[in-house]
């Protein structure tokens, strides 16, 4: 396992920016988070990739381990965010679910469309655990990633508090995980301060040590839920926490 910090984190800024921000608080990989609404728009670049490429390895250090989508995007700019992550060697891009009522065959349809156009570059597809989509129960996201062959899941602990839920949700989706998402959170807050929340790291590590999980520990904070004076001591004190119980 290895700790990324995600774009999202400084979603609010420019893209550029995000990345420097992100490497002075000394991060050394990163999940990029495209947003049609934000500061890196997927059919930007979808429609000239080689360029952002270029531009990419030109103004930072950092080592990109994974692409992730605030929403659907046509399959032709999927197919082209899935050949530039074969030339960046991205092997992981996660994708929300469909919104909750979505029938269940039409998702799997959906999924496995993505999955082929996916593999074809050798990139994998993973469904993130959301609310409002239909991921956010963990029996389905279980059943959508046993559904779809090969399909994986990126799991966000802050929607599954409560010790009884949290055990039964690692149960439940024990071999799916391909990425994980992190931030401190409550039962009834998505994000607070580190340390005043209720996400237990060291069992949710422990759980995925014993099922060999091998990938990305990926820490995105939502800038609209916390105050953005805080947002680079917030970083810095999840990823020290982090590293600690690895």
């Amino acid at each position: 396992m290895f700790v990324a910090a995600s774009t999202r984190c400084f979603s609010d800024v420019d893209f550029w920016q995000a990345l420097s921000l992100i490497t002075d608080l000394e991060y050394d990989k990163v999940d990029i988070y495209l947003d049609e609404n934000g500061s890196l728009k997927p059919s930007y670049v979808a429609a000239q990739p080689d360029e952002f490429y270029s531009e990419l390895r030109e103004k930072t250090r950092l080592s990109p381990i994974s692409m992730t989508l605030a929403h659907e995007i046509e399959i032709d700019q999927f197919t082209s965010l899935c050949k530039l992550a074969k030339t960046m060697r991205i092997t992981q891009i996660n994708v929300p679910s469909a919104v909750v009522g979505t029938p269940f065959n039409s998702e799997i349809d959906r999924l496995k469309q993505l999955v082929k156009t996916a593999l074809t570059e050798g990139v994998r597809v993973a469904i993130r655990t959301e609310a409002g989509r239909l991921s956010a129960d963990a029996h389905t996201a279980a059943e959508l990633c046993d559904a779809v062959e090969g399909l994986g899941l990126g799991f966000d602990p802050s929607y599954y508090l409560g010790e009884e839920r949290f055990e039964a949700t690692l149960d439940l989706i024990k071999n799916h995980p391909s990425h994980i998402f992190l931030r401190d959170s409550t039962q009834n807050q998505l994000q607070v301060q580190v340390g005043l929340g209720e996400v237990d790291y060291a069992r949710l590590i422990s759980h995925l040590e014993k099922h060999r999980y091998n990938r990305a520990l990926s820490v995105e904070l939502l800038p609209d839920q916390m105050d953005k004076e805080q947002r680079t001591l917030e970083l810095r004190k999840l990823r020290m926490l982090i590293d600690s119980l690895l």
